[in-house]
């Protein structure tokens, strides 16, 4: 029998519930995160459609490779909750612009997306943290890794369009990021 000392076992008893293995401070902002994921895939599929509609084909396969990976990402937040015994709250998902002016607006969007997706994850991280919920810190060094390769993929993007020289107009530029991009997706 594990015995501890009163202090932590009153701690333990406060701060998770019998019925969850996860702090609740940490269930709300999971959610919310749930609903962040589903939002990067509405946005993604978005993306590719703009470029489906310009006749960007390496462009749109590239986008809508990651309307999956998001919800895989939503699916794997789901189903901690339901591990940890937590309610999952179904949240609205705002609709994503449809309107862009150029594949480089996309590409920077993307990038600036991904940014803010990345310090959404750190923040639920640091939370668990602070809560000493250390399962939900274990769960979340899967998202905290995918983040880096999401944000070291958009990077190179963004660098080689600077290199290229690409600045949004039509021409050779934009047909060799499009073929870039499509490269990008049998490398990522």
């Amino acid at each position: 029998e594990l015995r501890l000392p009163s202090k932590v076992a009153s701690q333990v008893i406060l701060t998770f519930p019998r019925s969850a293995m996860i702090h609740d401070d940490l269930v709300a902002p999971i959610n919310d995160q749930i609903t962040s994921e589903a939002y990067a895939s509405q946005l993604y599929l978005q993306m590719s459609m703009w470029a489906e509609d310009k006749g960007l084909p390496g462009a749109s396969k590239f986008f809508r490779g990651h309307v999956a990976e998001e919800m895989d990402h939503r699916n794997r937040l789901v189903d901690y909750l339901v591990e940890c015994d937590a309610p999952v709250r179904l949240q609205a998902i705002p609709a994503p612009t449809a309107e862009f002016e150029s594949l480089v607006s996309i590409i920077n969007a993307a990038y600036d997306h991904e940014k803010m997706v990345t310090e959404q994850i750190d923040a639920l991280a640091s939370l668990a943290l602070d809560r000493r919920d250390f399962n939900t810190f274990n769960m979340l060094q899967w998202f905290i890794a995918e983040q880096r390769e999401e944000l070291v993929l958009f990077r190179g993007i963004v660098d080689y369009m600077k290199l290229a020289g690409f600045t949004g107009g039509p021409g050779d530029a934009l047909v060799n990021l499009d073929t870039f991009l499509l490269s990008q997706c049998h490398a990522h």
